[in-house]
C-alpha cells in the first residue's frame, strides 16, 4: 500500500457526510468511490464531495480494484450484510458502532474477517481519542488505585417521531445501539466485560427502548452505573472513581476536550488535548497506520473487545425485552 489510502464509503446519510468531509481534510486518505442501494443517492453524494466514482449497490464498491478500505455507515441491521460482502471481497472494513445488530453477527463478522485474514475495526472513534488513551495509561498506572465505580450516559432530547430510524425496529432503533453502546463500551474499555447486567428501560410503542439504565458489576465489586436516552438531554458526561482518586469528564465524554484528575492532598490536574477539534481523525489514522503495517486487526478498538460489547448489549436487550425482527427470543 501506498502513502495514500484510498476509501470507499457505504451509504451516504449524515455520519457518512461526516466522516468523508474529515477524510478528505487528511493528506494521506483519498475518498475514491461511494456506494448506495441507489445510483441516484450515490451519484448525488458523489457530486456533493468530488468523489470519482459512484456506484449504485454495494457490491460494485466491494469489486472496485481502486477502494483499499471501506467505510461502513449504513444503520446496525446493515452492518453484517454489507462488512460481510466487503470481507468476502477482499477488502478492509470500518464498520459504524455499534458493530452489528447483536452479537452473533458481530462474531460472523470477526470469524470471517480473521479466515480470510483480512483488516476489520468497529468505528469507536472514542478508543482512538488522545484523552481517552492518556485516560487508560492514568489508570493503567494505578494513578486512581483499584476502579470501584465508572459512571457515563448519553441521552438527546428528541422527541423523535415514530417514522425516524430511532424508532425503527428493523433498522435497529432505540437509545441503547445508537447511544448506549458509547457508555457501555467507555466502561469495558476500563474494566473488561462485566459479570453481572442489570437494566431497566421505558419502551416505545414500535418496542425500541426509549431511555435505558443499566447497572454492570465485576468480580472485583467494581460497578458501572450508565444510562442512554432518546427522549432526554442527559448531561452526557463520565467519571471513573477509585480508592486513590477519581477522573471526570465534561459534556461529551466520547469525544473529549478535556478532563481533570483529581487526588486526594494534591492539586487537580487538567489533561487536554492541546486545542486539536475532536474528531473522526483518529480513527480513520488508526486504520491507516494498522494497513501500512499489515496488521489485521488495531490494538486500539480490538476485535475481542467490540465482541464483548456487543455481548453485553444482547445482555441488556434480554433484561428489558427488545428483540428485533427475526431474532430468536433471547439474543
Amino acid at each position: 500500500m501506498g502513502e495514500t489510502t484510498r476509501w470507499g464509503v457505504l451509504a451516504t446519510g449524515g455520519i457518512a457526510a461526516a466522516v468523508t468531509a474529515e477524510l478528505q481534510s487528511m493528506e494521506n486518505a483519498q475518498v475514491v468511490a461511494v456506494a448506495s442501494r441507489t445510483e441516484a443517492s450515490a451519484k448525488a453524494f458523489a457530486e456533493r464531495f468530488g468523489i470519482p466514482r459512484a456506484h449504485g449497490d454495494w457490491a460494485a464498491l466491494a469489486a472496485d480494484p481502486e477502494v483499499d478500505v471501506v467505510y461502513i455507515a449504513s444503520p446496525h441491521s446493515a452492518h453484517r450484510a454489507a462488512a460481510g460482502l466487503c470481507l468476502e471481497a477482499g477488502k478492509a472494513v470500518l464498520c459504524e458502532k455499534a458493530f452489528t445488530l447483536n452479537s452473533a453477527e458481530a462474531e460472523e463478522l470477526v470469524a470471517l474477517a480473521r479466515e480470510r485474514r483480512v483488516f476489520l475495526m468497529e468505528a469507536m472513534w472514542t478508543y482512538c481519542h488522545p484523552l481517552i488513551r492518556k485516560l487508560t495509561e492514568l489508570v493503567g498506572d494505578g494513578a486512581v488505585g483499584e476502579i470501584r465505580t465508572v459512571q457515563a450516559d448519553f441521552g438527546l432530547q428528541g422527541p423523535f417521531d415514530p417514522g425516524h430510524r430511532l424508532r425503527d425496529p428493523a433498522l435497529g432503533g432505540g437509545a441503547l445501539l445508537d447511544l448506549g453502546v458509547y457508555p457501555v463500551s467507555f466502561a469495558q474499555l476500563l474494566l473488561g466485560e462485566p459479570g453481572l447486567v442489570q437494566a431497566h428501560a421505558r419502551l416505545s410503542p414500535e418496542g425500541v427502548d426509549l431511555h435505558t439504565g443499566i447497572l454492570l458489576g465485576w468480580e472485583s465489586g467494581a460497578s458501572a452505573l450508565l444510562a442512554c436516552s432518546i427522549e432526554a438531554d442527559t448531561p452526557q458526561t463520565a467519571a471513573v472513581t477509585g480508592t486513590a482518586g477519581r477522573i471526570e469528564f465534561d459534556r461529551g465524554f466520547f469525544h473529549p476536550e478535556r478532563f481533570v484528575l483529581h487526588r486526594a492532598g494534591r492539586e487537580p490536574e487538567e489533561f487536554r488535548t492541546g486545542g486539536e477539534r475532536a474528531s473522526y481523525r483518529h480513527e480513520a489514522e488508526e486504520v491507516m497506520r494498522c494497513l501500512r503495517a499489515g496488521e489485521t486487526e488495531s490494538p486500539l478498538v480490538p476485535l475481542d473487545g467490540s465482541l464483548a460489547v456487543m455481548r453485553t448489549l444482547d445482555a441488556v436487550r434480554e433484561r428489558i425485552g427488545v428483540r428485533y425482527p427475526g431474532e430468536p427470543a433471547h439474543p
